[in-house]
């Protein structure tokens, strides 16, 4: 901590990383500097970004852009492979209670055109393959699954169906078409309890009926028993039971961190980085283990820098709730560099975030988790939900980024976006990012500036 927090780019990180190394910085083995991932990787978008320089922030990027590496070396020393798509936060946790499985979300392909620059060209593929742009960017995944060259082929594929985005149900149907079997299981859309119907607390301050969860709870039995064929042994009650506590200290870890981040007076680590620390709650980056010393080092930078009063984004920044993930990660270097920062944020998998019970069968709190998802249920629930947090932050703004082609985006922004308007009175915008939004960057700046002025303006009345 006697370095003071900075933004670097990737020629900054050069030099930082010399630095470090001469002064006995002890790396993973996945370490090293974050330049060989252009070098090796084409992840061409890292030349664009700013990135804290904080030996912590150097752990979760190197952690980051090594998964498919892990997966490869995973699959040569023996372990099952397990894909699990859509649920985001549900099927990890009972792969990762099996001994021999490791579970990673073939869906996180979206990202890739951001971070290779469209040099992959999976959408052109998608697009040839009949999935055009009218489609989310996650239709990259398609061809990923066909080249092979990115992640191995899943021992098992599963893929949750229902209260599912429908532009991720046409293309995983559209894979199996091409001969990739999936395991399907279904989730219902939540719905509120009818009068006089048993009732189940959900977590994320929800309820649903009794006999949607023990649909859910069904399916995810099926699931289960799978998982368990492939590792070759049984996911009893004390193995799920171990995974949910588990995967509870990882989400413990992330809430501590968010916590620390977002009520601090002005934010200790950048958005971008916070916004890849919550994206290893859905499935761990494929290493659960390693997920919590990530989120240790960053959460320990975060407190020290908080007590000695060393921040990345000062305290006049305008405080700003982002929903959604966004498809071009150099929006969140944007926002700041425009005066925001991000002091709270909904990524669409916030049961994902939420602590699973540990007072209940295991199956049936994975259950309840798995109903919470906001995808599942009406976009007022979710709403409702970013309203509170909104309060709880103070934010002064919020930024809805809409996802290009989603089918779950048609709507849902103008609604949260009145929700916050009518209960909170501070102004809201939505913004359409694609994945690599180069030519979009001056209009999505003057949006971004117009709004934070306004901000600034209703501070004075």
């Amino acid at each position: 901590m006697n370095v003071a927090p900075r933004k670097l780019d990737l020629s900054g990180w050069d030099d930082r990383y010399e630095e470090l190394q001469r002064n006995g910085l002890r790396e993973p083995a996945y370490g090293g500097p974050l330049r060989r991932h252009v070098v090796r990787g084409k992840d061409y978008r890292l030349e664009q970004l700013q990135f804290d320089n904080s030996p912590a922030a150097l752990r979760l990027w190197n952690f980051l852009l090594t998964e498919n590496e892990r997966l490869h070396r995973a699959r040569a020393g023996g372990e099952k492979i397990v894909g699990t798509m859509k649920d985001l936060g549900t099927v990890p946790v009972m792969a990762y209670s099996l001994p021999g499985l490791r579970a990673f979300y073939p869906d996180g392909a979206w990202w890739t055109p951001c971070l290779m620059e469209c040099s992959d060209r999976l959408l052109q593929q998608a697009e040839a393959m009949g999935v055009d742009a009218s489609f989310c960017p996650v239709r990259a995944m398609l061809p990923a699954f066909e080249n092979g060259e990115h992640f191995p082929k899943p021992d098992l594929l599963v893929c949750s169906t229902g209260a599912v985005c429908d532009d991720f149900s046409a293309i995983a149907q559209r894979l199996e078409h091409l001969g990739h079997a999936i395991l399907w299981w279904e989730i219902p859309r939540r719905r509120p309890p009818a009068a006089a119907e048993p009732v189940c607390d959900l977590p994320g301050n929800l309820a649903a009926p009794k006999i949607q969860v023990d649909c859910v709870q069904s399916e995810l039995q099926r699931v289960g028993e799978a998982l368990g064929g492939l590792a070759g042994e049984t996911l009893d009650d004390d193995l799920l039971a171990n995974g949910i506590r588990i995967a509870n200290q990882v989400r413990r870890r992330l809430g501590a961190l968010r916590k620390s981040v977002y009520a601090a007076p002005a934010a200790p680590l950048p958005a971008l980085e916070m916004l890849v620390a919550e994206m290893l709650a859905i499935h761990f980056c494929s290493d659960r283990a390693e997920t919590i010393v990530v989120l240790d080092a960053l959460l320990a930078e975060a407190q020290a820098r908080i007590r000695l009063g060393r921040f990345s984004v000062n305290a006049q920044a305008v405080r700003t709730y982002w929903v959604n993930p966004v498809a071009d990660l150099r929006a969140m270097n944007l926002l700041e560099e425009l005066g925001g920062r991000i002091c709270g944020s909904d990524f669409m998998f916030s049961h994902a975030l939420d602590l699973i019970p540990e007072n209940l069968p295991p199956l049936e709190a994975l259950a309840r988790s798995a109903l919470a998802d906001p995808m599942a249920g009406p976009t007022a629930d979710r709403g409702a939900r970013i309203v509170r947090e909104c309060q709880a932050s103070r934010a002064e703004v919020v930024v809805v980024s809409r996802i290009p082609g989603a089918s779950h985006c048609a709507r849902e922004g103008e609604i949260i976006r009145a929700m916050v308007r009518l209960r909170l009175g501070i102004p809201a915008i939505e913004l359409e990012i694609p994945p690599v939004c180069d030519a979009l960057l001056p209009a999505l700046g003057s949006r971004l500036q117009a709004l934070f002025e306004t901000a600034r303006a209703r501070r004075t009345k």
